[in-house]
């Protein structure tokens, strides 16, 4: 009877005390209600961010909460939480981060011997790195793991690695790299190079407590593996000492199983069971459920073994005694739900933001669509403003070209009514002199036919040309004068062709030609501010006059010739945006004649 209900007691133990709290082997510094409490605390952060749907707040709380379940030795969870990070930091394009955090998720994957999936982070890591270095320590890390059935070819990884780490003064990865060291010297079966590495371990990891306490276990674990149990004891009940002092209640109870564990091996059985006893005290006590089940489990099956029934009911009475205030006082549950709450919470949230995530990537596909629609319509327009721009500047280019070969016919017809006159008055010298001019002046205006503006340079040469005819035809008439300004560089400066001649045409027919005297035709060329200024002056019978004298097709021919010059400047401004100008003044009496000014800018 007595031994059915040792049996069931332990199976109410192991249905009471969920196995999902029970602590690691590994004893920490710091409680494990401190670490439930502070890995609710950080998941409420992350369900707080995933509300807001702040991505790199996300991404970084995603981190925190992996390294946390790191930190409580749940590797699984922190995997899932990493490879959540990984996502995130991925899509911000943060490379540090994402390299960073690969390496963490390779890291947890080994602890939990998935080598095929740590290798490829490992890789792909190293190849996110953005410095030599790290990349290598990488690629180390990658081929250890290929290669451990050969613990002596790992040494080499991890003994470069080592030198790699310290040069870049990574002093947490140089510690857990001579541990690395120590598990592969116990696997070449050389504990004194384990025990040594260890040792190295614990120079780099001093400022950090919990990780100073793994080793010296691991360090103890050597000692008793090798049947050195008074050095094994001796670092536990010191890492005991330090906790009582510390009043790290999680740390004693640990140290207090191992010391059992040691005095059981050691055959010291009394000391053993005092080891648990209060181990089990200080747990029950404090509300360590999970550990106060463990010492338990170990105090009956050993009573167990030597058939101590009474023992065993003695501790069962004591167990159910306290078992309500022993799981009331166990926060960890509280917490541990907690955190379930909250972790469904997260579940719920990370599927609202892919939602979200959906409906905006929806949204932004089609306010790119949209947007692409408008662009490639205002393309379109724009092409369209561009041709209607095009033809209406190709129509007044033809419009500017018509109207300048509209001035050559009644020069022509002028020049070719010379020539009549000249032979019907048996002047062959004189006929044959202007035909060569003529011709000569016809050439030059007809390279120049097809250009808008010509070099002064070749316009003077082609005015002084037309002006020589023109005192042939005339030469009891006038007189002319062409002067230059000499600043003016006239190889250079570029003025409209065929804007001038009409105008020196007029001065000499409508004004000169109908004076008793000589007259004179001064054409000026000069600069002034920045601007070419063309004087055409002559001392004939004036506008007025001039218009009393015409015949009506001869005003008919010259308001179209002035109409012809302020059309042609009017298209040269709107095609070349430039600002030319011009303006016909008759001089006041006693003088006579006209004063032509044309301004070029």
């Amino acid at each position: 009877m007595k031994r059915h209900l040792l049996i069931s007691f332990s199976l109410l133990l192991v249905l009471l005390i969920p196995h999902s709290i029970t602590a690691q082997s590994a004893p920490v510094q710091k409680s494990e209600k401190s670490k439930q409490v502070k890995i609710s605390k950080v998941a409420e952060d992350l369900s707080n961010s995933l509300d807001a749907n702040d991505e790199a707040k996300i991404a970084q709380n995603y981190e925190r909460l992996a390294n946390e379940f790191v930190n409580k030795g749940d590797n699984a969870k922190a995997e899932d939480y990493y490879k959540r990070a990984l996502t995130s930091y991925t899509k911000l394009k943060l490379v540090d981060d994402k390299t960073r955090v690969t390496r963490s998720l390779a890291k947890v994957q080994e602890n939990q011997k998935n080598f095929e999936s740590a290798i490829k982070n490992y890789e792909v890591a190293g190849s996110l790195a953005n410095d030599a270095v790290d990349e290598k320590i990488n690629l180390n890390d990658a081929n250890r793991l290929r290669t451990q059935a050969s613990p002596a070819v790992q040494a080499g990884y991890v003994n470069s690695n080592i030198k790699l780490l310290k040069k870049d003064n990574k002093t947490d990865e140089v510690a857990a790299a001579y541990v690395q060291k120590a598990e592969n010297s116990l696997q070449q079966m050389d504990k004194a190079v384990a025990i040594e590495s260890y040792n190295k371990a614990l120079v780099y990891a001093k400022d950090k407590p919990e990780e100073v306490i793994k080793i010296k276990n691991e360090i103890a674990k050597v000692y008793a593996a090798d049947n050195q149990f008074d050095a094994a004891i001796g670092i536990n009940e010191k890492l005991l000492t330090e906790a009582v002092k510390n009043q790290d209640f999680n740390t004693q109870i640990k140290q207090l199983q191992s010391l059992a564990k040691l005095y059981f091996k050691k055959e010291e059985p009394k000391k053993a069971v005092v080891s648990l006893k209060e181990a089990y005290d200080l747990a029950s006590k404090n509300g360590y459920s999970a550990e106060a089940k463990k010492s338990l489990s170990a105090l009956i099956q050993y009573y167990k073994t030597k058939g101590d029934d009474k023992e065993s009911i003695a501790l069962y009475e004591n167990f159910f005694d306290n078992f309500d205030k022993l799981i009331q006082s166990d926060t960890t549950l509280i917490d541990a739900k907690t955190f379930q709450v909250t972790e469904d919470k997260i579940r719920q949230l990370e599927k609202e933001k892919t939602l979200k995530d959906e409906l905006i990537t929806k949204k932004n596909t089609f306010n790119y669509f949209l947007l692409g629609s408008i662009l490639l319509l205002l393309l379109l327009f724009f092409f369209i403003v561009k041709a209607l721009y095009s033809i209406k500047t190709k129509n007044k280019e033809i419009a500017l070209q018509s109207l300048r070969r509209e001035m050559n016919p009644h020069f022509i017809f002028n020049s070719l009514n010379s020539v009549n006159q000249f032979i019907s008055e048996n002047k062959e010298l004189e006929a044959n002199k202007y035909l060569t001019s003529y011709s000569n002046l016809m050439r030059n205006m007809m390279e120049n036919s097809n250009k808008d503006f010509i070099s002064l340079d070749k316009e003077v040469e082609q005015l002084k040309k037309y002006l020589d005819l023109e005192h042939l035809r005339f030469e009891d008439k006038f007189d002319f004068k062409i002067s230059v300004d000499e600043t003016l560089d006239t190889e250079t400066v570029l003025i409209p062709n065929m804007i001038i001649q009409p105008h020196l045409e007029n001065a000499i027919w409508h004004g000169l030609r109908y004076l008793d005297k000589k007259g004179f035709l001064h054409l000026n060329f000069q600069f002034a501010a920045g601007k070419v200024v063309v004087i055409i002056e002559d001392n004939g019978i004036g506008l007025t006059k001039s218009r009393e004298l015409k015949t009506s097709n001869q005003k008919v021919h010259e308001s179209r010739g002035l109409s012809n010059t302020k059309e042609r400047i009017g298209l040269l401004n709107e095609l070349y945006k430039k600002n030319i100008s011009f303006e016909i003044t008759e001089k006041e009496m006693p003088e006579t004649g006209t004063i032509v000014r044309i301004i070029f800018l």
